[in-house]
Formats: structure tokens, sequence, C-alpha cells
């Protein structure tokens, strides 16, 4: 069995509406910082590149690549809100530390509240959506007798997962993509064409999905076309 690899292009993958965790994990600098929460993928380098050295980034570098999900209550979509025991007034739940746009616990004359839209509702920050979740599909190409495994989001396309296998091969779209004999329609995800997530039967059956993935098949249509 041969096994492809990565072009150089690897690195260059298209934009995508979803992401993986795994895919978030692996921005967990302070150069290229992403965070999720509430189903959203956010990039927080200009953030940190906004506030050089400041103290308050430290619980933010601390969560990089991380869901932070439970900093917020779902229903406001805001930072959880606590009952400080000393004042016995309301403050945001920050069990890390104050961070950047929260308020000091205390009136401070060099504390500015003129930033606007704090980090965490500025949606100029939101490059994605979060996969609620993830499925492994192996992908065979036949003229060349190689395979790949890729971790998919569930809500991406047949061509959004074109996209994320170009790293393999540039030529993808110059094959027609099957499964059991069946073309697939690119417009539509894996459930939409009939792949359905096994994973929760083979957790009840207590067998190991790796031995039984499902296979997509992709045929040369000799075309080269690249994306």
């Amino acid at each position: 069995m041969a096994v492809s690899m990565p072009t150089e292009d690897a690195g260059a993958m298209r934009h995508s509406r979803y992401y993986t965790p795994s895919e978030v994990a692996a921005h967990n600098t302070a150069a290229d910082l992403w965070v999720s929460y509430l189903g959203r993928v956010h990039d927080l380098t200009p953030l940190l590149q906004d506030f050089p050295g400041d103290v308050l980034l430290k619980p933010i570098l601390e969560a990089a690549g991380q869901d932070i999900s439970h900093w917020f209550d779902e229903g406001r979509e805001d930072i959880r809100i606590e009952i400080d025991q000393f004042t016995n007034c309301q403050k945001y739940h920050t069990p890390r530390g104050r961070f950047v746009h929260i308020p000091p616990p205390m009136p401070q004359s060099d504390w500015f509240n003129n930033f606007g839209t704090p980090w965490w509702k500025d949606p100029k920050y939101e490059v994605g959506y979060l996969s609620e979740k993830t499925r492994y599909i192996r992908i065979i190409n036949t003229l060349t007798s190689q395979e790949q495994v890729l971790e998919v989001c569930s809500e991406e396309t047949m061509n959004e997962i074109l996209e994320r296998y170009l790293m393999y091969n540039t030529h993808a779209a110059s094959y027609t993509w099957k499964y059991d004999g069946v073309k697939l329609d690119m417009d539509k995800t894996l459930e939409e064409n009939g792949i359905v997530d096994e994973d929760e039967m083979f957790y009840e059956l207590q067998m190991e999905p790796d031995s039984f993935r499902q296979s997509i098949l992709l045929y040369f249509n000799d075309d080269l076309t690249e994306l």
C-alpha cells in the first residue's frame, strides 16, 4: 500500500467554515493564537499584538488552542457572572485571573473602558465554526493506490473535504469521487450522501473503528484540474 505525502503547499489550506478541535489546537502560540467558544472559532492573534507584554494576556495565553466555552454563560453569550465575596457586588467569573477588557474589581483611575466592544463579543476575531462532530474517512486513489485517512467535520460538504485533500493531491478535482460504487454529490455532506456515522455503533459493540474505516474511492478523469 502506497501512502501519499503532502505537497509543498500543504500549509496553504483554503479558509474553512468549520474547524476540527485539532486544527484549533495547532494555533497555540503568542504569534498564532486561536481559541473556540460557544461553537465558534476565534483568532486572537491581533488582540495579543494590540497589548504586547500586558499581564492581562496571561489567562488568554494559557488557553491558547483550547475551547473556553466554560468561561461563558451560554444563555447570555457573555462571561459568567458571580458575586464578589468581599464587595457583595457582581463581577465576571475569571478563575484563571482577570484578562483583557475585564474591569478591575475596584475602581481604578488607570483603567480605560473606551475600547468599544470586548474581544469576546467582537466578530472581527471570528474565523469560523467549531465542528460539533468530526469524522475520520479513508480516501483511496484508485490510479496510484495511495490512501489517506482524513479527519473532517461532519458539517462539511464533499467539496470542502476535497479541499482538505488537496494537500495530498492537487489534482483531486480531476477525479470522480464514489462511495460503494455510487458517485457522490459534492455539494452534500457525508451523511447526505448516505455515508452514515458509525462511531456510536462501534462504541456499543466495543469494536475499534479504525479497522473498519469507511472508504471513498477516487477515479481519475484525465483532465488534470487544479483548484
